[in-house]
């Protein structure tokens, strides 16, 4: 007796009863990931400065003596008014003359003084110079010629590095950032005829090495996610 299947003919598929129900739970995740983790992070940001800065203040002024429950962001609140009136003296005579004094016990302590210079020298460069940020977003050649790269253009080389480069021209600092985390990269420099400008934003150029390539910018200032 002869079957359907005879031939060797593989049955045909049943559909997938649960194949739309997955794609929409992979689309919902994709949504609710970003913003899950980002009040996530908050949060807990939020609730290990409470606990640093918290059992430092008298609990006669806590809100909690008052109203009976901890509410988070409290230490949050503390710490930035704390900050800002630091700063507001350190930006006096007075309060440069003790930092002065500070430093100059601090340069006395060996171990000490190598942490403290690390630190602040961290500290200045991303708080204190904050003004100061890459100009443009630009395409170079690298690792060779033919192959291209995004980079951010930094300044213009100067001193001692602008003098002994063997080029008749200007010399541009680019930092080259790497996938899929731009603050980490290498620091070039290259003749400024090697440099083609982008009419992107920095922002929008970081998007795209961010996301290795599928996310582009529009010309409207969108972005335009690559198609498959």
């Amino acid at each position: 007796m002869n079957t359907p299947f005879d031939d060797n003919t593989p049955p045909p598929r049943k559909p997938r009863r649960f194949a739309g129900l997955r794609a929409s739970f992979l689309t919902g995740i994709v949504v609710i990931a970003p913003v899950a983790l980002t009040v996530w992070l908050v949060w807990g940001i939020i609730g290990w400065v409470d606990g640093v800065v918290l059992p430092l203040v008298p609990y006669t002024f806590q809100p909690e003596k008052y109203i009976g429950i901890n509410l988070r962001g409290i230490g949050v609140i503390i710490f930035l008014i704390f900050t800002i009136v630091v700063g507001w003296i350190a930006k006096g005579l007075i309060g440069k003359s003790l930092i002065n004094f500070a430093e100059s016990l601090v340069d006395r302590m060996p171990v000490v003084r190598t942490i403290y210079s690390g630190v602040k020298q961290i500290a200045e460069t991303v708080f204190a110079q904050s003004e100061r940020s890459f100009e443009k977003a630009c395409i170079i050649q690298y690792p060779r010629k033919g192959i291209w790269a995004i980079g951010f253009i930094s300044t213009t080389a100067k001193g001692e590095i602008a003098e002994r480069a063997e080029t008749s021209g200007a010399l541009m600092s680019i930092f080259l950032p790497t996938t899929p985390n731009p603050t980490s990269g290498f620091l070039l420099f290259l003749p400024k005829e090697d440099v083609i400008e982008l009419d992107m934003s920095v922002e929008e150029a970081a998007k795209l090495v961010i996301s290795a390539g599928l996310v582009y910018p529009d010309q409207n200032g969108g972005v335009v996610e690559q198609e498959d």
